[in-house]
């Protein structure tokens, strides 16, 4: 089991799945990465050598991961929040906000929202 960011990655995982287990790195990412260091998506992490999770490390150093990316989404959240603007003010009661109805679906957030009134 390697450890990247913080993240424990399985051994028997592809290091395609493997790597999108870290927040912020997708399908598209994590493909990036394994062209760029030459390993094969199908790779099982357990195989790969020192000198190859060295190479990712010091590929996903470019990218705001983990920590960093979540700090900085919730941050922009706050300002939202903070300004008052629509949506958040949508945030702030816990709604939807990208403009999906609410008279239906959006049950969970509904459900949250019950003694609110």
């Amino acid at each position: 089991m390697i450890r990247i960011f913080g993240v424990n990655i399985p051994d028997n995982k592809s290091i395609l799945f493997g790597l999108m287990l870290i927040y912020g790195i997708g399908k598209s990412r994590a493909k990036l990465v394994c062209d760029s260091v030459k390993i094969n998506y199908l790779t099982k992490v357990k195989d790969l050598n020192e000198k190859h999770i060295e190479l990712i490390r010091k590929f996903l150093f470019n990218f705001v991961l983990e920590g960093d990316l979540r700090r900085e989404v919730m941050l922009n959240i706050k300002r939202l929040v903070d300004l008052n603007c629509y949506r958040g003010i949508r945030y702030k009661k816990k709604l939807p906000v990208r403009g999906q109805r609410t008279r239906t679906n959006a049950k969970t957030c509904r459900k949250l929202n019950i003694y609110r009134k």
